[in-house]
C-alpha cells in the first residue's frame, strides 16, 4: 500500500483514479508532480490524447498536448515495466524534455520501457480511466476535476 503522502487522486469526470507514487523509481517526477497538485496546476485539466489500448495522456494546460507547466525535469528511466495501470510521463523527443504532461496505459506498451519515465501505478478506479473518451484530439473530453495528494 501507498504512504499516505505518495498518493495522488485525480476526481476525473468519469470518478475517481488513485495512483500510488513510486519515489524510488523517479524521486524528481514524484517530487515535482506533488508541487504541481499542490499549485492547483491539475486542477480542470482535460484529458487531451485517448488512444484505445494504449494510454490517456493529460497535463497541458492549454489541452492540446502543446503545454506544460515551463520546468523541464531531468529523466528518471527505470526498469519499471509500462503495463496496463502504469502512470508515466509524457515528452518531446529529448529524454529530459518531461513537464507536467503524463499518461496512464490502458494496456501493454512495453515498446515504451527504457524511454519514458514511469513513476507510479494506478491502485483503484482503472475502470473510470477505461471510461475516458478517446479521441486524438477528443471531442468534448474528460477532465482532472481535482487532483489531490493523501488518501
Amino acid at each position: 500500500m501507498a504512504r499516505p503522502e505518495d498518493t495522488l487522486t485525480l476526481e476525473t469526470t468519469q470518478g475517481n483514479v488513485v495512483i500510488a507514487m513510486r519515489p524510488d523509481l523517479a524521486p524528481g517526477h514524484v517530487a515535482r508532480i506533488k508541487e504541481l497538485v499542490k499549485e492547483g496546476f491539475y486542477d480542470g485539466i482535460v484529458f487531451h490524447r485517448v488512444i484505445d489500448g494504449f494510454m490517456a495522456q493529460t497535463g497541458c494546460p492549454h489541452g492540446t498536448g502543446t503545454g506544460g507547466s515551463g520546468k523541464k525535469l531531468k529523466a528518471e528511466f527505470n526498469k519499471e515495466p509500462h503495463v496496463r495501470r502504469t502512470v508515466s510521463m509524457a515528452r518531446a523527443a529529448s529524454p529530459d524534455s518531461g513537464d507536467s504532461q503524463f499518461f496512464i496505459c490502458f494496456d501493454d506498451a512495453t515498446f515504451l520501457d527504457g524511454q519514458y519515465t514511469a513513476w507510479g501505478n494506478v491502485i483503484e478506479g482503472m475502470e473510470n480511466v477505461d471510461k475516458i473518451k478517446k479521441g486524438e484530439p477528443v471531442s468534448n473530453p474528460d477532465k482532472i476535476i481535482k487532483a489531490s495528494m493523501g488518501a
